[in-house]
């Protein structure tokens, strides 16, 4: 099936797309003359598309790349700067980027993050908070934070609650060397590594995928992962006894158990398709 990407709204530094007739969106990170580093300007279009994106429920998967060579140089060292000269913060009032990173963490769609080139510092961070990461065999995964003389806002929180050795955390923390796509996927990264002529496509097709099922229950496969990583095991089985209850209002997962195991007998049928979804 051919890809008809449609332009919903252009900034100068981002684009966002919809695929035609899937249920996927993409947002593009577009200032490739600095490498995509994340600005104000940048990070405020994103949560601009992130609502454009919220009021259309067709829309179930959104995809994230950044334009030219590379995913994310990271921060805007001359944007972090700025913030850094308004002195010290209130507690709750975090910085844009830690409150993007949030955003995605608790964004009510599946953020799949389609990585090439490098993505490094913040923009690793970010690319923490998205449902699923795909990337290039040899994109190039860092922290150069202590290069710098800081250590790691974001990344090292979003790299420690996942499910990566504390080991390989400090290792790319306090070495600052980069690992590799194929490294990444191997340590736990990212979702799956592969050739860069074959990333575009598969990412594509996976949300394509994604886009043809029911929300509901894509959302409430996020809220039992995102909220319940943070939980204790027992509390995280009485969340999905919760997230369970409030599906239920939304759809009947068992309306259509007949159909459903026809379609499977003999093996998995992923041409399946609910009767209630179009």
């Amino acid at each position: 099936m051919a890809d008809n990407w449609i332009v919903e709204k252009e900034w100068p530094e981002l684009i966002l797309e919809r695929l035609e007739d899937a249920g996927v969106a993409r947002i593009t990170l577009n200032r490739p003359e600095k490498r995509n580093a994340l600005n104000e300007p940048l990070v405020a279009a994103f949560f601009e598309s992130l609502d454009i994106i919220r009021a259309d429920r067709e829309i179930k998967a959104v995809i994230t790349r950044g334009a030219g060579k590379v995913y994310s140089a990271g921060l805007d060292l001359h944007f972090l700067r700025g913030i850094s000269n308004a002195g010290l913060l209130d507690w709750d009032r975090p910085t844009p980027t830690i409150q993007l990173a949030e955003a995605l963490r608790g964004f009510p769609r599946i953020m799949i993050a389609q990585v090439h080139g490098y993505c490094l510092g913040g923009a690793l961070g970010i690319m923490n908070c998205h449902d699923l990461v795909f990337a290039a065999d040899d994109a190039q995964f860092g922290m150069p934070e202590i290069l710098r003389g800081s250590f790691g806002q974001l990344v090292t929180s979003t790299l420690m609650h996942g499910s990566i050795p504390m080991k390989k955390v400090t290792l790319m923390q306090l070495v600052g060397k980069n690992i590799s796509g194929e490294e990444a996927d191997r340590w736990g990264v990212i979702s799956q590594s592969m050739p860069l002529a074959e990333l575009e496509d598969t990412v594509t097709e996976i949300a394509r995928d994604i886009g043809s099922r029911h929300l509901a229950p894509l959302e409430h496969s996020k809220i039992t992962v995102q909220m319940g990583r943070d939980l204790s095991m027992s509390q995280a089985i009485q969340l999905d006894q919760l997230v369970g209850q409030r599906l239920r209002r939304a759809m009947d997962p068992l309306g259509d158990v007949e159909s459903y195991l026809e379609s499977q007998k003999g093996g998995p049928n992923l041409k399946y398709k609910r009767p209630d979804v179009d």
